[in-house]
């Protein structure tokens, strides 16, 4: 349900101010679920709709950049706007802009390889760019860090229980007898794209029976746990984000 100034709206209470399908789409989700969704105010509304938007738009340029999947022993970027440090992180060399460099992976993905954890953070990062524009991205993101769960605290991530799932979303495949030998493969961290469609960096865009017979695949001998979507969702603090503007 979503509450906009203390009322309960219904999608179609919305369908003046809220034109584009995917938006429309994503109300709709959100207007399904009995968790109640709180906005002060519609350009609230409207900021989170367009960053989950962009959040596809960015996974999407990301599965198709060329960019490779690799574990962070292996991981490398482009030397001319990152330094790749021990931990097998990525952080923005000086004198580079942030949106050229988080730009840069979607053009010249073929020289970047990192894990599905690091995929998660460049779709945000890049989603966050295409929501508030280079400017301010320049301005709140002076020197990016790309590694893990590691978040800027201008982008702040938190992570909730439920299945209350919306297009945008950070959502996550548990493997509990993974192969011991590609420990990798424990889990996929994925972007929920809706109609039981995701992102996963290594698999692409897969629905969930996919990615789990992938996830089997990569169990350890006489395994019996199969793989699993968890309850567990991922979203960024969109009303903070919105400060940014």
């Amino acid at each position: 349900m979503i509450s906009l100034n203390g009322m309960l709206l219904k999608p179609e209470d919305l369908s003046k101010e809220i034109t584009n399908s995917e938006q429309k789409a994503i109300i709709k989700q959100m207007a399904s679920y009995p968790v109640i969704y709180y906005y002060e105010s519609l350009q609230q509304l409207k900021f989170e709709l367009l960053f989950r938007a962009n959040t596809i738009k960015a996974a999407t340029a990301l599965n198709d950049s060329g960019a490779k999947f690799t574990t962070f022993a292996y991981s490398f970027p482009n030397k001319k706007y990152w330094y790749r440090l021990a931990n097998g992180g990525f952080l923005l060399r000086e004198g580079v802009n942030p949106s050229e460099g988080i730009e840069d992976i979607l053009k010249h993905g073929k020289l970047y390889a990192f894990e599905c954890a690091t995929a998660i953070a460049i779709v945000l990062y890049l989603a966050t760019l295409f929501t508030i524009g280079p400017r301010a991205f320049n301005t709140y993101f002076e020197r990016l860090f790309l590694m893990d769960w590691q978040f800027d605290e201008d982008l702040p991530v938190y992570q909730k229980d439920g299945e209350d799932f919306i297009i945008g979303d950070v959502l996550h495949f548990n493997n509990p007898d993974f192969d011991p030998k590609q420990p990798w493969w424990r889990a996929e961290n994925v972007i929920f794209f809706g109609n039981d469609k995701f992102f996963g960096h290594g698999m692409g865009i897969r629905d969930s029976r996919a990615i789990i017979n992938f996830l089997n695949g990569k169990r350890k001998e006489n395994a019996d746990e199969s793989a699993y979507l968890m309850r567990m969702i991922t979203r960024p603090n969109y009303k903070t984000i919105f400060l940014l503007r």
